[in-house]
């Protein structure tokens, strides 16, 4: 494995560097004609870089300010439309879907969110309860999701429902795009203890669909859904603390370095304990991307990552508010110095004071944020329990859990599920 990244003068640094000279100030929409939206996506999408390519773009631009223009919405960034929707998208739409929301998806023309989850579901998605009805034309949608991420500032949702009744769970569903304006549909906010409007409950109630919005063929929504959750868990684990947000466990070293270092035995070995933490899950991302440029499918290394990264994210943000002591238990403390502005953004819109609003003004707030943030790690996008059940059966290879349900349909199951109850 190489641990080298090209140099200073490889000419595809060059390339990129003249471009961002040539474009100072760009929008959103000059980044995606440009191809560096998605730069791994194939044409007129992208330019098909390989990961060090990727690699070399992300670097060359990082730091990049992207000029406001009519299509940047509230969101600064269309995560779910660009990891996920479009992806999905890409496989399972026909030529027109791609026409009508891909490029208005790179160009943040419109924002995405997603309609996965449900309260009665719990961690078992394939149990999803909302109905998808076909009537002539149209799909008649009745039901309700939960923890849906940015939807009050979204234009479309990618939504899975259920279409087949009778057919075993993971059959009978289906996959599709919903306008977030369509009569209908309606919601709650959910205000989470980082004060962010982040998350929402959305209900359907008699919703109209035509049948043009499902993507891909009825009853294959649920191979549509694991690319999205496929997508979802690899953007997940990136390098930052908070999902690939937020600062590192390199940049919490640097300020306790720029404050004198830590004196103290038992913070010293947790300080080296996270230090080497982060190492591993960034040699493990060398050895995923390392598999990709030799053409194999990553493995184990790829199925861990998550699972890691989310714990690690916690130990960051816990170990950033240990250090202050005592006052790791006001509104706005942490460790004390500047981090770079690509650092201060989390995974939701971050209401804590800045500066002299802050009764800490030497710390970012992002450091407080991250705290009150760090739980959902462990729970979004795939809990902890459920990433340990993948490794344990699709790793390690160990005995599946017993399956009650094994042929049994969706409606057979709700049925037996209300008598035992």
């Amino acid at each position: 494995m190489d641990f080298d990244f090209p140099g200073d003068d490889d000419p595809r640094r060059l390339v990129v560097r003249a471009w961002r000279k040539a474009n100072p100030n760009p929008t959103q929409s000059d980044l995606h004609a440009a191809g560096y939206v998605a730069p791994h996506w194939p044409a007129p999408w992208g330019i098909e870089a390989d990961p060090i390519h990727q690699i070399i773009i992300s670097q060359e631009l990082d730091g990049l300010k992207i000029a406001p223009d009519a299509k940047r919405k509230k969101m600064g960034t269309n995560a779910i439309g660009i990891g996920w929707a479009a992806p999905t998208i890409l496989l399972g739409g026909n030529q027109e879907q791609k026409d009508r929301y891909l490029d208005k998806i790179f160009t943040h023309e419109e924002i995405w969110c997603q309609l996965f989850s449900e309260t009665e579901a719990g961690s078992d998605l394939a149990n999803l309860a909302t109905r998808a009805e076909r009537d002539g034309d149209e799909y008649v949608i009745n039901g309700s999701k939960i923890w849906s991420s940015g939807a009050h500032v979204s234009d479309m949702g990618i939504l899975i429902a259920r279409t087949d009744p009778d057919a075993p769970k993971h059959k009978g569903i289906s996959y599709f795009a919903v306008p977030m304006d369509t009569p209908g549909l309606s919601m709650s906010p959910i205000i989470d203890m980082t004060t962010a409007h982040s998350f929402n409950q959305v209900f359907f109630d008699d919703m109209r669909l035509p049948v043009s919005a499902r993507i891909g063929e009825e009853g294959d929504g649920w191979r549509l859904a694991k690319v999205t959750l496929a997508n979802e868990r690899v953007s997940l684990s990136s390098a930052g603390s908070l999902w690939g947000s937020g600062p590192s466990a390199e940049m919490l070293l640097d300020l306790v370095r720029e404050n004198g270092g830590e004196s103290d035995p038992i913070m010293r070995d947790k300080i080296a304990r996270m230090h080497a933490n982060a190492e591993v899950l960034r040699l493990n991302r060398l050895r995923t991307l390392s598999a990709k440029l030799n053409g194999r499918t990553p493995g184990t290394e790829a199925s861990i990552q998550k699972l890691m990264a989310d714990e690690h994210g916690q130990e960051v943000m816990e170990l950033a508010k240990e250090l202050t002591g005592s006052h790791g238990m006001l509104t706005g403390s942490g460790p004390r110095g500047a981090i770079p502005p690509s650092m201060r953004t989390g995974g939701t819109e971050i209401n804590f004071g800045r500066g002299k609003e802050s009764q800490y003004p030497a710390v970012d707030p992002v450091w407080h944020y991250g705290f009150l943030f760090a739980p959902a790690l462990t729970l979004g996008g795939g809990t902890w329990a459920v990433q340990r059940n993948i490794v344990a059966e699709q790793v390690l290879g160990l005995p599946r859990e017993p399956n009650l349900e094994k042929g049994m349909s969706w409606a057979e199951n709700q049925a037996a599920r209300k008598h035992i109850a």
